[in-house]
């Protein structure tokens, strides 16, 4: 074994035989995250923040390219605003928290610190919306939540979460069902795009959607242990909402009416999405959209004359190109920099010493494939921005490739089992029963992740065997 390879197997647990420690050493030894002290909470340390604002950034633009804006409404909620709407308050009552005191004094009505905003943006809607030309309302929220999770990991489930809540009401059924479907596209297109990962699209089944929803859509993305992870989510309520927070508008025939209305949001989560659909044994793995640094320059042999001088100019024909780069000039050895960027994830590591300056090129290390290459240092600039273009192409179409892979269509439910034991998504035909839907669970842990929008039958019986008329394509699968 490679020295290299020892000391990542020291620091990491082993991919393949532990995965979920080998998740919660990546998340601490690459500093993504540490543990808050009240259970269940997270610090997102700069470096994992960095990742978040790549995400954050990249979202808004494509929320604002679609006419959305940002507001930001309070975290503090009234009890009674929540119970308005019964099925959403029963959805999430076992994880709401309630502040009942203030000091000593108890406060006269219970407040609940916010688990979604639904309640109180649309105690605020009504307030605003009073005619058809109010409408559409396009407002999106970037916040954070609480959901008083019993069992946490960071980023999956914590107790306190990131987040971004879109929240819009429309005149008519038409647009906000088509509203709900394009920011599910929006979303689908920023994961092959930013993130590189794949996505199955669909909607949940009644029993897997939103509290207070007519129909929730879902991107379910598969990590490398076969396990679904929900990755976003956009709902269509209808009428629900406006008309238990009584929001009405006179239309154009001047009567008054309820706007229908959508909500859609991602989460923190996604940073769970990226380091399990990516990362190996060496640690994190990641695209170079969303990578704090994309290029670091490692000087060799540094005490020589002329090298460090050399990575500098690298370093400033890269940073003013645009490139997000760092030059390390720590007194830390070569060898444990190489692992230190790797366990981290960046996607290149140009190298540069006495030699390579003389024979006019560097060295090019990508994260992605471990493979290295050497380039011309005339040429360093283009050299390094067609490579991560290459290194985010590869990663989307190495995850597309293990997705596909893991992907079984089923007729039975031994198949189904063998499927979902075996780390893969079971595809099976169902008769839309919730106790069909239930007995899989019970028997597999698995759960229906989505009903895709392609419904091609490719059996005429349900996978349980039930013998009711089968109607939907539907996965199933393991899930966070």
């Amino acid at each position: 074994m490679a020295k290299t390879d020892a000391q990542f197997v020291k620091e990491i647990a082993d991919i393949n035989t532990d995965f979920p420690q080998w998740y919660t050493d990546v998340v601490l030894k690459t500093q993504l995250v540490d543990y808050g002290p009240v259970k269940g909470t997270m610090v997102i340390r700069p470096y994992g923040y960095a990742v978040w604002e790549l995400i954050r950034d990249e979202l808004d633009k494509r929320f604002k390219a679609t006419g959305h804006v940002n507001a930001y409404f309070p975290l503090f909620i009234p009890y009674s605003l929540l119970v308005k709407e019964t099925e959403h308050v029963e959805g999430f009552a076992p994880e709401v928290a309630l502040v009942t005191h203030v000091g000593k004094e108890e406060l006269p009505e219970p407040l609940v610190v916010r688990p979604t905003s639904e309640t109180i943006i649309c105690d605020m809607y009504s307030k605003w919306v009073q005619s058809y030309r109010d409408l559409p309302l396009l407002i999106n929220q970037w916040a954070n939540v609480v959901r008083w999770e019993k069992t946490t990991r960071p980023f999956l489930r914590t107790s306190e979460f990131l987040w971004q809540e879109g929240h819009t009401l429309h005149a008519t059924r038409e647009e906000a069902e088509e509203e709900t479907l394009k920011m599910l596209g929006v979303y689908e297109e920023f994961m092959k795009n930013v993130l590189a990962i794949p996505v199955l699209t669909g909607r949940k089944t009644e029993k897997e959607k939103f509290a207070g929803a007519i129909a929730t859509y879902t991107m379910e993305a598969m990590m490398l242990d076969g396990k679904s992870l929900q990755s976003g989510t956009s709902h269509f309520f209808g009428q629900n909402f406006s008309k238990a927070y009584d929001i009405k508008f006179l239309d154009k025939d001047g009567t008054l009416k309820h706007p229908y209305q959508t909500s859609w949001g991602t989460s923190t989560r996604l940073m769970g999405a990226l380091i399990m659909a990516h990362g190996d044994q060496r640690g994190l793995a990641l695209p170079p959209m969303v990578a704090p640094t994309q290029v670091v320059i490692i000087p060799i042999a540094a005490h020589k004359g002329g090298v460090i001088e050399k990575a500098e100019q690298v370093y400033n024909a890269l940073k003013d190109a645009g490139v997000r780069v760092k030059l390390d000039t720590s007194e830390q050895s070569a060898g444990w920099k190489f692992n230190e960027y790797e366990m981290k994830g960046v996607p290149i590591r140009l190298e540069i010493g006495p030699r390579d300056i003389e024979n006019g090129i560097c060295m090019l290390s990508r994260r992605d494939t471990l493979e290295k290459v050497s380039a011309d240092l005339s040429g360093i600039v283009s050299a390094v921005q067609l490579l991560l273009k290459d290194i985010q192409t590869n990663m989307y179409n190495k995850a597309l490739a293990f997705r596909d892979s893991h992907i079984v269509e089923v007729h039975n439910l031994k198949e189904l089992g063998d499927a979902v034991n075996n780390n893969c998504f079971a595809k099976a035909m169902w008769c839309e029963d919730v106790e069909c839907e239930m007995k899989i669970k019970e028997k597999y842990s698995a759960t229906s992740r989505c009903m895709p929008f392609d419904q091609t039958p490719f059996d005429d019986k349900c996978v349980t065997g039930c013998g009711k008329k089968v109607t939907k394509v539907v996965y199933f699968a393991k899930a966070y």
